[in-house]
């Protein structure tokens, strides 16, 4: 990494305790200018707040945030926390990284500034086949069976569920996938060691040994109301396509699907008891705003993924990457994974030259990307359908 880069990266870690999460006129501003010229000049505005960035005389609105922002000057942590952060377990996720998810990039100038990860997974690999499933808090038994089932049979069909780890629907879609011995992602409107609900100490480790968690806050900076709100623009961008499970008219799943609709993704509905308000959003979804009604994971599929001769007949099959596009490493451990059977990594690893940690980390990747899935016996190499050796030029 060249010096710019790191200063450029130090420069968003910084901006990131100074701006609110999504701000628009932080992200106008980065269009035309890094983010360590946006903080150098935050830094050395005047007391009374006169702008010294060279050009053109800037808009209010960006002189009145640089002034909010260099009032907060005094929040940024030092480097050894920052330090602690990262030996903890926490890293750092930016634009232009290898695990930065380029549909993050379609929120424009509310794409996050950077993302705080945690887990084992690849956040972009994770991502390449990825469906958000949001629902209401207050959930109904109903509400968090069908939760339960539909992420199931997503994870089970090799899709990553995306939700917000909130209790209800969100908390019943992270633990379906989980149990499905699948790929869920929870994008938390707090920062990761705050670890908001408190309640759900338990399941975010589960989450992060088998997924990802990821927030755009600092560590330690508990939610705000308006945070969930902006948080749901990035659980609409990773994912897809959204499914609302349960949600009343008033619900912050709705503002979920909402987000999804503006990014241009499928968005779907679970129709509930006509009786249950907390069901009334989800039919407002279909009835007013054309959410497709879905009642299982193979209605989302053929939503997500229509068959190529356009009828809609079932989901695709196979990885969600090309193999050809695969580095030499992940293809040489792909190609000691075999299709019957199955072969444990330790082995994998001797065969393909590589040491068992590099292994291992590969197996997740091709894991996330649909090349491969555990088993009994350790891994399985995914068979693909004929269409899809086709598409791929793998025989």
């Amino acid at each position: 990494m060249t010096g710019g880069q790191d200063a450029e990266r130090r420069a968003r870690v910084t901006m990131s305790f100074l701006a609110d999460p999504g701000d628009p006129v932080l992200g106008a501003a980065l269009r035309s200018r890094t983010a360590a010229e946006v903080l150098a000049a935050t830094a050395s505005m005047t007391e009374d707040g006169e702008l010294q960035l060279a050009g053109a005389p800037e808009p209010d609105p960006l002189a009145r945030a640089m002034r909010r922002w260099r009032r907060r000057l005094s929040l940024v942590p030092s480097v050894a926390r920052l330090a602690d952060w990262q030996q903890g377990g926490l890293r750092l996720i930016m634009p232009g990284d290898t695990e930065w998810p380029g549909q993050l990039d379609d929120l424009g100038d509310a794409r996050p500034l950077l993302l705080w990860a945690q887990g084992t997974a690849d956040l972009r690999y994770a991502c390449l086949r990825s469906v958000a499933v949001v629902g209401s808090r207050a959930a109904t038994g109903y509400g968090l069976t069908v939760g339960v089932q539909l992420a199931a049979a997503l994870a089970e069909r090799g899709l990553t569920v995306v939700s917000g780890g909130a209790f209800g629907i969100d908390a019943s879609a992270h633990r379906g996938a989980l149990a499905a011995d699948g790929l869920t992602v929870a994008v938390l409107a707090g920062g990761l060691s705050y670890g908001y609900p408190r309640g759900h100490t338990g399941l975010f480790a589960a989450i992060a040994a088998q997924g990802v968690l990821v927030s755009e806050c600092p560590p330690d900076q508990g939610p705000t109301r308006p945070g969930f709100l902006i948080r749901n623009r990035i659980i609409a961008a990773l994912g897809r396509g959204t499914v609302v499970v349960e949600a009343a008219v008033r619900s912050g799943a709705l503002n979920t699907a909402r987000h999804a609709r503006e990014l241009g993704r499928p968005v779907m509905a679970v129709p509930g008891p006509v009786t249950s308000e907390q069901s009334a959003g989800c039919h407002e979804l279909i009835r007013e705003y054309g959410a497709m009604c879905v009642t299982g994971g193979r209605d989302v599929l053929e939503h997500l993924e229509p068959a190529a001769d356009g009828t809609g007949h079932g989901p695709r099959r196979g990885p969600a990457v090309e193999r050809d596009r695969l580095d030499s490493t992940a293809r040489a451990v792909l190609e000691q994974v075999p299709v019957r059977g199955g072969r444990g990594p330790a082995a994998i690893a001797v065969r393909a030259g590589v040491d068992v940690d590099t292994a291992v980390g590969q197996l997740g990747l091709l894991a996330a990307a649909g090349f491969v899935r555990r088993c009994d016996q350790g891994w399985q190499a995914v068979r693909a359908s004929p269409a899809d050796r086709g598409q791929s030029g793998s025989s």
